[in-house]
């Protein structure tokens, strides 16, 4: 198993990133962070992923050990392959699909493309257990009340994003109807 590679970044292609470790030019399917990080490094670590098939071998990068660990817990949801579980966890930072796995907003991962109600409902069902129990008390602290605020925004006809984007500058202590007033005011 191929767990980490620290090379030179020699290049990317539509598949990935090439890392050259000693002579040898590795192709790693990577999360953007990793693509980020490469674009300005003469050197880079990637924890890695070898995902093996009957007819490929095909290592995938992540920025780091939390990433990669949602990742294979993704790939053991079934019907999630390698590349739905990279375009899942590039989307946000493990630490927020697995706060928004704990307390099954199936809507965060219905808003990655590619990714139906279905899915998105099967994910959570299928690693709620698992992640819940990692995650500490205090990261749950005020997100049910961010998930009404954000749901409210989304009825407005916000894009998920968009309403995560506008709540981030809003007081997280405020009541919800106060929360949506002000990511209102300060999106207009």
């Amino acid at each position: 198993m191929i767990s980490r590679l620290r090379g030179v970044p020699a290049g990317a292609t539509a598949d990935g990133l090439v890392i050259d470790v000693g002579g040898v030019g590795y192709l790693v399917a990577a999360t953007p962070s990793v693509l980020r990080r490469a674009q300005s490094a003469t050197e880079v670590t990637v924890e890695t992923y070898l995902h093996v098939r009957e007819d490929t071998l095909q290592l995938y990068g992540f920025a780091d050990a939390s990433e990669r660990a949602l990742f294979v817990k993704l790939i053991g949801v079934s019907g999630i392959g390698p590349k739905v579980a990279l375009a899942v966890v590039s989307s946000a930072a493990a630490d927020e699909l697995m706060r928004a796995i704990a307390l099954r907003d199936s809507a965060r991962f219905q808003a990655i493309p590619g990714i139906g109600k279905k899915t998105a409902e099967r994910i959570v069902l299928e690693l709620e257990a698992s992640i819940g129990d990692a995650l500490p008390v205090a990261a749950g602290v005020g997100v049910p009340r961010e998930l009404v605020a954000r749901d409210a925004l989304v009825e407005l006809g916000y894009s998920l994003v968009e309403a995560e984007q506008a709540l981030a500058s809003v007081d997280p202590d405020l009541p919800v109807e106060e929360r949506v007033r002000e990511a209102l005011r300060s999106a207009a």
